[in-house]
């Protein structure tokens, strides 16, 4: 008869591995769903906008023709990095909030 490790049982191990290939699944087609889905920052009263997707490209910079006419460089350059920032930290909240509730299925 062949000795087992304490508290371990095979159907235990089987059953966890594929609870693990499920979640594996549902973690990949969520991360394919957040690479379709965009958000929007804008800065400036409208004067920059910076479109991201959900797993965080770029895709997208508006900026209005009025913001070019006074050519200050400095406070362009300010905006788009606010911009750049809101989106980015925009995408990582969309991201967090649908592959969040995946990692409550861990079976550990």
């Amino acid at each position: 008869m062949a000795k087992r490790s304490k508290g371990q049982k095979p159907k235990d191990t089987m059953s966890m591995m594929k609870q693990l290939q499920e979640l594996q699944q549902q973690v990949e087609l969520a991360q394919a769903q957040l690479a379709d889905e965009t958000v929007t920052a804008t800065v400036g009263g409208g004067a920059v906008k910076i479109e991201m997707t959900g797993d965080q490209r770029c895709t997208a910079i508006e900026i209005a023709p009025e913001l070019l006419e006074d050519a200050d460089v400095e406070m362009l350059q300010d905006l788009l990095l606010s911009a750049f920032n809101a989106a980015m930290d925009q995408s990582r909240d969309l991201a967090a909030e649908r592959l969040g509730p995946l990692a409550g299925g861990l079976p550990i």
